[in-house]
């Protein structure tokens, strides 16, 4: 881009070894989406030590197991299988205790990977001492933005700054492709290492389908590390394809108590039951 305000600089951290990394992908069935977002992890990703964690939770269609025994000769592939009521924060977990590696992906089944070096981005990040959370940029398939960051305010909650504008947007608030300090990335694609895991204890269990993502980052933030975001790791994600969109009320009840403890601002919330 023209211009010194809109110049934009990539750094790049050399690696630290070969760590592998756990992709950790919970899943019910939509093996269409599935195949998707795993093959284009298979085929276009250029960082090559990593394993992919497969959860099956309560999956009950043919299509979805013929394709998992098809991807039982791939020797990066494990799939478990989790039989509990659908609980996004304690299938992460099983998935963590599960996982050999030192580095932690979160990743959607509804999401697809386009920039080869996606994971080389996240994980030269990741390794740094300081940083806690990464995440990368994610586009609906219109190629506008669905996740850039997250901020907590929009709407009393928290949300996603530039959603749905065109992708290398440059606004009064900078451009999309600026890596930023957030307090929280999304949990769709989220890298951290396995030590600041362990370290704010993991996913609270108690949310049940979203919320747990930004009060895992806050309590890393917390913690003293800085959670960024990185928008050179580029992937689709077809959101709310898996799940829907309904949302149970304690997960809004535990976000606002999360988000009152942390609050810099002296404000109380209040929740009512």
């Amino acid at each position: 881009m023209p211009g010194i305000v809109r110049t934009n600089y990539i750094v790049r951290y050399p690696l630290a070894g070969r760590p592998l990394v756990s992709i950790i992908i919970p899943f019910k069935d939509k093996v269409d989406f599935l195949r998707k977002c795993v093959d284009s992890i298979l085929a276009k990703t250029t960082y090559e030590e990593y394993e992919l964690v497969l959860i099956s939770n309560k999956s009950g269609q043919a299509e979805t197991f013929e394709y998992l025994d098809a991807l039982g000769k791939n020797p990066k592939v494990r799939v478990l299988t989790f039989d509990e009521e659908f609980n996004y924060s304690k299938i992460n977990n099983f998935g963590v205790r599960n996982a050999r590696g030192d580095f932690l992906l979160f990743l959607n089944n509804d999401t697809e990977v386009i920039e080869p070096e996606w994971l080389t981005h996240l994980l030269e990040n990741a390794q740094r001492k300081e940083i806690g959370a990464v995440g990368c940029k994610l586009l609906f398939p219109d190629k506008t933005i669905q996740h850039a960051g997250v901020i907590v305010g929009i709407t009393a909650f928290a949300g996603h700054v530039f959603a749905g504008l065109l992708d290398h947007t440059y606004t009064h608030f900078g451009s999309t492709d600026y890596s930023r300090n957030y307090l929280a990335v999304t949990g769709a694609c989220l890298m951290v290492r396995k030590e600041v895991f362990h370290e704010v204890g993991g996913f609270h269990e108690s949310f049940i389908v979203c919320g747990s993502d930004v009060d895992f980052c806050l309590r890393i933030h917390q913690k003293g590390y800085r959670n960024i975001y990185v928008p050179y790791a580029v992937l689709y994600h077809h959101e709310a394809a898996s799940r829907g969109t309904c949302i149970p009320s304690i997960d809004f009840q535990l976000s606002l108590k999360s988000y009152d403890e942390f609050c810099m601002c002296g404000i109380p919330i209040t929740i009512r039951t």
